[in-house]
């Protein structure tokens, strides 16, 4: 029997990075899903992602814990700066400082560690909320510091970065996994849900999901407050 790919995938819990999930494993990838809890306000979403790591067939689903509150900055990281409940202009300050650029170094490490070449992220640069750690050149760029900083690298097998949705609308990646067979009420992306795992309803996250279900012509599975 041939032996698979392995592949690791940042999995949040959220509607983007499930999708990148099960498009990795239609792929023909084994699947390793690497998830945070770095102090998030809404850490409700690592239930949902060992949910949909197990629903979906990943070989193993590891958790790290970082401390991103240590250095504050965002308000998903500090209590003491609200959510905002309407569209801003600009990076918004839901923007977690230097957030992907740390997921994916912790994410090359494990790569490398299995014999893993690929890695899959569920970044966006359509409808990404102004975020410059998803833009196409961020993530281009840290493919090329991969490449250089590792042993994989040096030794001749660099590391490749799949972003599968990354020129895809909400509404696209929504149809996408829909076809794929995701049930998407299973998914948290809220930045402000209650202790019930509610969402608000009323932030960029929601705002954005929300709006990707009616340009689908889907129905919003998302459980409101």
């Amino acid at each position: 029997m041939k032996n698979r790919k392995k592949a690791v995938v940042l999995l949040s819990g959220g509607l983007d990075s499930v999708t990148a999930l099960v498009i990795a494993r239609e792929a023909d990838f084994d699947c390793y899903a690497i998830s945070f809890d770095y102090g998030q306000r809404h850490r409700c979403e690592l239930v949902a992602a060992a949910r949909l790591a197990k629903q979906f067939g990943a070989v193993e689903h590891k958790v790290v814990g970082l401390d991103l509150r240590s250095i504050g900055g965002s308000a998903l990281t500090d209590q003491n700066i609200d959510v905002p409940n309407h569209a801003t202009a600009g990076i918004p300050v839901t923007y977690v400082p230097a957030r992907n650029t740390i997921f994916l170094s912790i994410a090359l490490g494990w790569a490398e560690v299995l014999g893993a070449q690929d890695l899959f992220i569920g970044v966006n640069a359509v409808d990404y909320s102004g975020y410059p750690d998803c833009r196409p050149e961020f993530i281009a760029a840290f493919e090329r510091v991969a490449g250089l900083a590792t042993r994989a690298g040096s030794e001749g097998s660099p590391l490749t970065i799949h972003t599968p949705l990354i020129d895809l609308s909400k509404a696209d990646i929504i149809r996408r996994g829909t076809a794929l067979g995701v049930d998407y009420a299973l998914t948290i992306s809220c930045y402000d849900p209650d202790e019930e795992g509610r969402a608000c309803g009323t932030c960029d996250s929601c705002r954005l999901r929300a709006e990707g279900f009616a340009a689908a012509g889907l129905d919003d599975p998302t459980l409101y407050k």
